[in-house]
């Protein structure tokens, strides 16, 4: 019998809303249990261009979560808005959670990130993040394990691996687009993409 692998939280980027029905298709086929931050992708978008105060920003922006999550429940999957381990293939509903707790600064330093790195600390979990990057670059090389809580980089918000150090977060950056790569971390295996591991 085989053993499943534990519950793992994982970022659907917004750059991946395309993307949605393969990527819930091979979380189903993997049948490892994952709860699903969603990304803030074209409804945060909005919110950036709009003149509003850090904090409505901020709420503006997690409510955008909220929007692409029940995209993704739409398309079958259970939606929860408590902090769970999940049991199954689920997408968190983040709104309620955020401002029952408040726990990140109100800053565009702070995105669907470093929120899916606080879920995943909340509930003592590995982080899998989806992109449409392959990873963190640095000089233009992608960056196999980032050893530097300091290190600066584009694809990811800049508190993110401040906080991800800080919390002793272990995080994968893949690139969501290659479908074998998703299934490969999913099940724990080498793969294409920058790992961040504090806890080495």
């Amino acid at each position: 019998m085989t053993t499943l692998a534990p519950p793992l939280v994982v970022k659907v980027g917004g750059s991946l809303f395309d993307r949605v029905v393969p990527l819930l298709g091979i979380f189903q086929e993997v049948g490892r249990p994952v709860l699903i931050v969603p990304g803030g992708g074209k409804f945060a978008d909005l919110v950036r261009r709009l003149a509003v105060s850090d904090t409505a920003g901020h709420w503006m922006a997690v409510a955008g979560m909220e929007q692409f999550g029940w995209y993704i429940a739409s398309h079958g999957v259970p939606a929860v808005s408590g902090l769970t381990l999940p049991e199954e293939v689920t997408v968190l509903l983040p709104y309620c959670a955020m401002r029952e707790s408040d726990p990140l600064p109100h800053s565009w330093n702070v995105t669907s990130d470093t929120i899916a790195a606080w879920v995943a600390d909340e509930l003592s979990t590995d982080l899998l993040l989806l992109k449409s990057v392959d990873g963190i670059h640095h000089h233009r090389k992608l960056v196999s394990r980032v050893e530097d809580s300091s290190l600066i980089a584009d694809e990811v918000d800049p508190a993110f691996i401040r906080f991800a150090f800080e919390h002793g977060i272990r995080a994968r950056i893949i690139n969501g687009r290659h479908d074998d790569r998703v299934r490969r971390a999913l099940r724990d295996e080498a793969v294409t993409g920058t790992l961040i591991d504090p806890r080495f």
